[in-house]
């Protein structure tokens, strides 16, 4: 099992760079993700091909279309959450993504006929007092109200990309997130190509930057991530995915030399603590 959590933990940490990768890219933060879903989509589906996979989506029309819809909730997502990085730091964009997870916990019963246990509650309100906390100084009008609510965005397209990916449960294996990046990918180059039309100028001094963040952290960081989390189990594939958030604050903080008071400090605590604490138990 070894190797299965060294691919895991590896996805994690390059999904925990993302945020200082796109600090240095000199591009608005949906032509980033529009660069970063190409590269990762020609890379997977060339290994997919390359590996003797074939395509079977065609054979579910119905899980197909689930499938659609979580991939746009992906490109949807991606964009509200580097929009976040820019306006309010990639520390509190990073926690406000990551209350994803805890917004389908909220919907399961509703959804999936889960039950909703005192200690999934207990969690989801103690995720709730993070994002207040985290965010306290855009409440008060003292910090970047609209990068707060991209990156409350990004967690809601997080689960509704979630849920319908659940739904999709006929195309399963490699295929399934390959073809959600390239429905990503197809999402935002729609909207880009509305927006300003398909030329991306991209500068000399980002082009490395661009392509390290779609083939290191996008294409190989599903790769890794994907071929791990069917071999391990489920409750530690949840538990251990808070690291993708904890390491994007460390590396925020480390790189970007970013701030957090006291108050944003409690609310990290208070996001990953209560997030841990329902999937855990």
């Amino acid at each position: 099992m070894k190797k299965y959590y060294i691919k895991y933990i590896t996805a994690l940490l390059l999904f925990g760079l993302n945020g200082i990768v796109a600090s240095h890219i000199a591009l608005s933060s949906y032509e980033i993700v529009c660069l970063r879903t190409f590269i990762g989509s020609v890379l997977l589906v060339s290994i997919f091909l390359l590996t003797g996979n074939r395509f079977t989506f065609y054979k579910s029309v119905k899980s197909f279309i689930f499938l659609a819809i979580s991939g746009i909730a992906m490109g949807l997502s991606w964009m509200f959450l580097y929009e976040a990085y820019r306006r309010t730091g990639v520390s509190i964009a990073s926690l406000c993504y990551y209350c994803g997870p805890v917004i389908v916990m909220a919907f399961a019963p509703v959804l999936f006929k889960e039950k909703l246990t005192f200690i999934k509650i207990s969690g989801f309100i103690s995720v709730f007092v993070g994002i207040c906390l985290i965010n306290s100084q855009s409440l008060e009008g003292k910090g970047n109200m609209f990068g707060a609510v991209c990156g409350l965005m990004s967690a809601v397209m997080y689960a509704f990309m979630v849920i319908f990916n659940k739904k999709a449960d006929k195309i399963t294996g490699m295929e399934n997130p390959v073809l959600q990046l390239v429905v990503s990918f197809l999402t935002v180059a729609v909207f880009v190509w509305l927006k300003q039309g398909l030329i991306i100028n991209i500068p000399r001094e980002s082009i490395l930057w661009v392509l390290f963040l779609g083939i290191a952290n996008t294409g190989i960081g599903c790769l890794l991530y994907f071929l791990s989390i069917g071999k391990l189990p489920v409750q530690t594939v949840a538990v251990i995915g808070y690291l993708e958030p904890l390491s994007a604050v460390i590396f925020s903080v480390l790189f970007l030399h970013e701030y957090m008071g006291i108050i944003q400090i409690a609310g990290m605590i208070c996001i990953i603590g209560g997030a841990v604490w329902s999937e855990k138990f």
